[in-house]
């Protein structure tokens, strides 16, 4: 018998020494340690081992509690257990359908569901000491023969992360630290430390832990549910403005901004829709070089004069920045004497190679775990925003070496995990000031614990061919399954070959993004709507008319996502765990909870779709219904995308627009599309229809004005302010 198991028979004989209404606790290793067990939210639990002195520290640090907020953005339980001796042993943590067994039929842990068994694992109660002297503890999971295992980060292949190891600080893995499975139980480890998932071993997942001691959350239900209770555990982003939900251009590497100015005049002339400009790196903004104050780049020749300009056109402007300053100038030496930046052991600044946002030109990195100059740099973004600065961009995930360690003692895994974040928080602090709630965007491709909480994640940079285009599809969706509510779709790469971006390939990928959270074109001229003929460019114009349209429903399902956690673009898997048909169609998604898109992508037009089971589906396109379970192939023109209406919902659409300063407030609605008879109040920003069933029909407020496009077989009567939907007779 291992130690392990062996500790935990003697743990569990006896029953826990404390009980409340809401935790349980065991002690062991002479009364030195605590296993604590918190029903932390309905279906989830908490569960943390380690020696007491770490569990209840005398006093909590400030490093300890900044750490603690940047985890969660909830601390206390909120939800009650029963606690049970087990008939064959063990005991069994109950909380309404899910309950916890620990000790019990050989299993050191065992979650359960309506009294059915969902997972198995064996933890560890003592950690091992690996190589570099660390505490480690393990979890190892079972897995069942065709259990996949969804989350923890972005991934442009199968979004089924078994087969892979990942190591959370290893930026290449792009981790994030949320694990589920479609039989309906997550795992989260709660900790900036290194965390690492292995699941190359058939049928298991085995989580080794660092730290001093173990944080666990653990969930069971749905993945819908999962993520929801997951996001409101660590924190969810706020409602952005309306304008970053329009379409963006991305400045090519080496263009002016007069250039990119020109392009959206041309934009305008040709009657496309934009609204914000990216520009290129290098960073548009920073510190003089012997005075804490930002400057503009040399490539801004006039700041306010190219302000003025973008909002003629009403364009807004998002550039990068570094959280540094520059190797060589007076202000280095400064501030590396003052210790506001990252120092390596012997006290000298970290110096940082060079990005492409620094021009290459390196850098050190400034201290944001000291407060004083976290809001310091915040505060001098906030002065750029008032200057006309819409959004900043900030790539901030460095491979740090071991031996550097922060003012405040972060080092290694945890400082290459938590100075991401950092960094973001300062920006949305400038971006957000005051407001209440707080708004804004800042864009950044890092990943981190917690980067749920901030708006706007990019998407990769692919090639121009069919697979970039899958690849930037299932990142979206990968990082949906891990909690990331938006992430964005570049039309292409300005920096990759143009050889392989053809006009199908350019419509097709343009349909996706235009039902996506959102996407940006690209100023390479290759890439831009007039590097096409005159009817691919019309085809362009008629996808971004219904991007404009569909902004208050997309809006509405980012403000959805503030309540629920719930992402823009969903995974089959996570939308219908109880279909394992749909799981495979890995390029399928539901936009929000009313429609369900089915790209093409394949060169010649053919397209294999799917439609879940449990629903009906009503084409867009033809406004034929269809029996969910079923599998169809489509041969969509140029100017189509297989969507479908889920039956019970409705497609709030608004007026086609240039832009989204001229959507009138006051009605931003013109149309609603009925999918069968409605049952569900709509997804839509600023909602006010209501939705009530009695004896047979629907009767809905909130349509005065609004064109009703009822599917077949509906008839519509106005009676006022109520609308009722019944059957034709």
């Amino acid at each position: 018998m291992s130690p392990t198991i062996e500790l935990a028979d003697q743990l569990f004989e006896t029953g826990p020494v404390t009980r409340t209404s809401s935790c349980v606790e065991w002690v062991y290793q002479s009364d030195e340690w605590c296993l604590r067990i918190e029903a932390h939210a309905p279906g989830v639990f908490r569960l943390r081992c380690g020696p007491i002195a770490w569990l209840e520290p005398p006093k909590a640090t400030a490093r300890a509690q900044r750490q603690a907020d940047m985890l969660l953005a909830r601390h206390e339980a909120v939800s009650e257990l029963e606690c049970q001796a087990g008939d064959t042993g063990g005991w069994h943590l109950s909380q309404g359908d899910a309950c916890l067994t620990l000790g019990d039929q050989g299993f050191a842990l065992q979650l359960m569901r309506q009294q059915q068994p969902v997972a198995r694992a064996q933890l560890s109660l003592q950690p091992v000491v690996d190589d570099a002297g660390d505490p480690v503890w393990s979890i190892d999971w079972t897995l069942g023969d065709t259990e996949g295992v969804f989350g923890l980060g972005e991934t442009c292949a199968d979004p089924d992360r078994r087969g892979l190891r990942l190591v959370s600080d290893d930026a290449a893995d792009r981790c994030l630290p949320l694990a589920w499975t479609p039989a309906g139980w997550g795992v989260y480890a709660n900790t900036l430390d290194r965390v690492v998932h292995d699941l190359r071993a058939p049928s298991r997942l085995q989580m080794q832990v660092h730290g001093a001691g173990l944080d666990v959350f653990l969930f069971v239900g749905d993945p819908g549910e999962i993520l929801n209770q997951y996001t409101a555990l660590t924190g969810r982003a706020g409602q952005p403005n309306l304008w970053p939900l329009g379409v963006w251009l991305d400045q090519a590497p080496g263009q002016t901004i007069a250039h990119s100015l020109q392009q959206v005049r041309s934009l305008r002339a040709q009657g496309l829709a934009l609204d914000a400009l990216r520009l290129a790196d290098p960073a548009i903004l920073g510190f003089q070089a012997d005075k804490p104050v930002f400057e503009w780049s040399a490539a801004v020749d006039d700041w306010r004069e190219i302000v003025a300009a973008a909002q003629e056109q009403n364009i807004h402007l998002a550039g990068s920045c570094i959280p540094g300053v520059l190797q060589g100038t007076d202000l280095f030496d400064e501030w590396e004497d003052r210790g506001w930046l990252l120092c390596d052991e012997d006290g000298n600044a970290w110096v940082c190679p060079g990005t492409a946002a620094s021009g290459d030109r390196p850098f050190a990195l400034l201290d944001l775990t000291h407060k004083d100059t976290a809001r310091f740099w915040a505060e001098r973004h906030q002065q750029a925003l008032d200057d006309g600065l819409a959004a900043p961009v900030c790539q901030a995930r460095f491979d740090f070496p071991a031996q550097l360690e922060a003012r405040s003692g972060e080092a290694g895994a945890v400082l290459r995990t938590s100075y991401p974040h950092l960094a973001r928080r300062a920006l949305f602090d400038a971006v957000a000031g005051p407001r209440t709630p707080q708004e804004g965007v800042m864009l950044s491709r890092d990943l981190f614990p917690g980067v749920q909480r901030f708006a706007w994640q990019q998407g990769p940079d692919v090639d121009n061919s069919w697979d970039g285009y899958a690849q930037t599809l299932r990142a979206a969706l990968s990082v949906g399954n891990a909690g990331v509510a938006v992430q964005t779709h570049a039309l292409g790469c300005a920096s990759r070959s143009m050889r392989t971006m053809t006009p199908e390939l350019y419509l097709r990928w343009l349909a996706m993004s235009v039902f996506s959270a959102n996407f940006s074109f690209q100023g390479h001229p290759d890439l831009m709507p007039d590097a096409f003929d005159a009817s691919t460019r019309n085809l362009i114009g008629h996808w971004l008319q219904w991007r404009y349209r569909l902004l208050p429903y997309v809006a509405g399902i980012i403000d959805d996502a503030v309540r629920t956690g719930l992402p823009v673009q969903r995974s089959m898997a996570q939308a219908y765990p109880a279909d394992p048909q749909a799981h495979a169609w890995d390029t399928q998604y539901l936009l929000g909870p009313a429609l369900l898109v089915a790209p093409v992508m394949q060169p010649g037009g053919q397209a294999e779709i799917y439609l879940p089971e449990g629903d009906a589906w009503w084409d867009l396109a033809t406004g034929w219904r269809y029996e969910g379970g079923t599998r169809w192939t489509l041969n969509p023109g140029l100017d189509a995308l297989p969507v479908f209406g889920r039956e019970g919902h409705m497609l709030c659409l608004g007026p086609v627009a240039q832009h989204t300063g001229e959507i009138n407030s006051a009605k931003i609605l013109e149309e609603v599309w009925m999918f069968g008879m409605p049952e569900h109040n709509p997804v839509v920003m600023r909602n006010k229809i209501r939705v009530m069933q009695m004896q047979g029909s629907s009767y809905i407020k909130g349509l005065e004005g609004l064109k009703i496009l009822p599917s077949e077989g509906l008839e519509v009567k106005r009676r006022g302010a109520e609308v009722r939907i019944s059957r034709a007779r």
